[in-house]
């Protein structure tokens, strides 16, 4: 039996398509909720944080983090694991997780135009025609933000990606039902040993991936018959070091009987491969005006492998703060606008978990003695030894992650 896969936009009757198919092939209707669950078993991370991988907003930080690239491997290895059922129609952001060269699953693109969409959502949600199109837009936000995640491409309807693309304002429901079961009969639709061989590569690339993403590795992976490639697309520092580990993870695994790395080195130097380490700070909110301070400063903690994001100013930080998560901020004092002493006044009672550390030029002992009666983590004055800084932050992220103090 064939697999079917649906993505479609918001508001075009995806639902009611897949449950018609559903009931006239006796197919198994699986939604993105139900890979998630399945995902949040295979990595023991919540589900809700997985979810967070649809959405167009995403940590700052998880160009240090690999959280959304960690949450797609896991996505990818529920739907491959899925996939040894036969009979599946497979609904949402993870029906775009299948591999092409699986040729016995029939992509399926719902799509319709704007006024189409904002009718339906006014009819179903009740909304009026202003909150339809927030809606429409903020989640067609999510969809190409989830492509261009996979595919590099941020066109979520982009045609050459599918089988079928029904245009649903054109299309009543019972006929677009009809024509994807047509389809299913058509012979490039079967399952043959080429497509199940490419099954058996998604799945153990899949399996791969998670192993490799779980250690901190971040590589495109492709499988030919257990012959795996693993792909880096930056400079590599220590080549000879990151090729031993990745091949002793790849070929841990079940399946794997050999394993190729390929590194494109790009001549831009920033462009440079790093391991994520869990072991280190990786969500440091740097909080200073003077901007070439800042940016070295910033830079020299990564070069110690710490992820770290700038803002230049108390308004930009506290906004940073309601929209991500930080765990170790380091604030200037004397900031125009909202100065650091209010920054962390105000950061301590919206995000009392936050650690804070204060690193001025000019500060006194009054303002020292503020600050730690306020939850500062420490008070440092400028200039500041890295060595020092460097181990507060670990000091502070350490406490961050496990709730007690660490002696400063």
């Amino acid at each position: 039996m064939s697999v079917i896969t649906i993505f479609s936009g918001i508001f075009c009757k995806e639902k009611t398509v897949a449950a018609d198919i559903a009931a006239s092939t006796g197919y198994q209707l699986i939604s993105d909720e139900t890979i998630l669950e399945q995902a949040s078993k295979l990595s023991g991370i919540p589900a809700e944080r997985i979810n967070s991988a649809f959405s167009s907003k995403f940590s700052v930080f998880n160009q240090f983090t690999f959280e959304k690239e960690r949450f797609i491997a896991y996505l990818r290895l529920a739907v491959a694991r899925l996939l040894k059922k036969d009979g599946l129609i497979i609904t949402g952001f993870c029906a775009s997780l299948i591999p092409g060269r699986i040729s016995h699953a029939l992509r399926v693109c719902m799509i319709a135009n704007n006024e189409f969409r904002l009718e339906t959502a006014m009819a179903e949600q009740g909304v009026s025609r202003d909150e339809a199109g927030q809606i429409i837009t903020g989640d067609d936000l999510c969809r190409s933000a989830w492509t261009q995640a996979l595919f590099t491409d941020p066109d979520p309807w982009n045609p050459d990606r599918y089988d079928m693309v029904l245009p649903m304002g054109k299309t009543a429901t019972g006929k677009a039902s009809v024509l994807i079961e047509e389809n299913l009969l058509k012979d490039a639709l079967r399952p043959t040993p080429a497509s199940k061989a490419a099954l058996d590569d998604f799945i153990l690339e899949s399996e791969v991936g998670t192993a490799l993403v779980s250690a901190g590795h971040n590589v495109t992976i492709r499988s030919r018959n257990g012959a795996l490639t693993l792909f880096i697309n930056k400079k590599v520092l220590m080549l000879n070091r990151l090729e031993t580990e990745l091949n002793t993870i790849a070929a841990g695994i079940p399946g794997v009987n050999s394993v190729e790395i390929l590194v494109e080195q790009p001549e831009q130097a920033a462009n440079i491969y790093r391991k994520h380490d869990t072991g280190l700070p990786s969500r440091i909110l740097l909080v200073d005006d003077e901007q070439e301070f800042v940016q070295t400063l910033s830079e020299r903690l990564k070069m110690r492998d710490m992820g770290c994001v700038v803002a230049y100013d108390g308004e930009s930080a506290l906004e940073l703060v309601h929209n991500d998560d930080p765990e170790v901020m380091i604030i200037d004092l004397k900031m125009p606008g909202i100065d650091g002493m209010e920054v962390l006044n105000r950061v301590k009672k919206i995000r009392p978990e936050i650690e804070v550390i204060i690193l001025t030029g000019h500060g006194s002992e009054n303002d020292r003695q503020m600050c730690m009666e306020l939850g500062a983590f420490s008070y440092l004055q400028k200039p500041v030894d890295i060595n020092v800084l460097g181990g507060l932050i670990k000091d502070a992220h350490d406490k961050f992650n496990s709730g007690k103090r660490i002696p400063v």
